[in-house]
C-alpha cells in the first residue's frame, strides 16, 4: 500500500540515498593531497651518473640541475647559459629557502662546469649542495 505524493511515491522517496556527505569528503580529501603534495622538478635530460660506495640520500631537493656529457647545464627542462645559472638559482631558492640542490652530472662531463654551477650555487647564498651519484 502505497501513498501516492505527487508522481514519486513515499517508499521512493524513503529509499533515496543521499550523496552529499560524500562528495564534500572527497572534495575535502581532494583538497588535502593537493594542498601537501610535493612538486618535483625535473632538470630535463637523463644523466649518466658515476656510482658510489658511499652515498647519502637527499630528501629536501628542490633545485635539480643536470649537466650532460657535453656540457650542457639543464635546469627546469631547459638548457641554460652557464652565465644565468646564478640569477637562475637565486630565483628558484626564493620559491623554496629549505630546500637544496642536487646537481646531477653526466660521468662525461668535465669538472669546469660541475665547478661553475658550484660556484654559482654558493654566490646565490644556498649553503646545501649535493652531486647526484648512483648507489652500488
Amino acid at each position: 500500500m502505497s501513498r501516492k505524493h505527487g508522481a514519486i511515491s513515499v517508499e521512493e522517496e524513503e529509499n533515496e540515498i543521499n550523496l552529499t556527505p560524500m562528495l564534500d569528503v572527497v572534495f575535502i580529501m581532494l583538497i588535502f593531497f593537493i594542498v601537501t603534495a610535493t612538486f618535483i622538478k625535473e632538470a630535463g635530460i637523463q644523466v649518466e651518473r658515476p656510482d658510489t660506495v658511499t652515498a647519502d640520500t637527499q630528501d629536501d631537493a628542490a633545485i635539480l640541475i643536470a649537466i650532460s656529457a657535453s656540457d650542457e647545464i639543464w635546469i627546469d627542462r631547459q638548457e641554460r647559459d652557464p652565465r644565468a645559472i646564478r640569477s637562475i638559482i637565486e630565483r628558484l631558492h626564493a620559491e623554496n629557502p629549505k630546500g637544496s640542490i642536487v646537481i646531477q652530472a653526466d660521468e662525461g662531463s668535465t669538472h669546469e662546469f660541475l665547478v661553475i654551477v658550484m660556484e654559482a650555487a654558493k654566490s646565490a647564498g644556498v649553503t646545501n649542495v649535493a652531486i647526484a651519484s648512483d648507489n652500488e
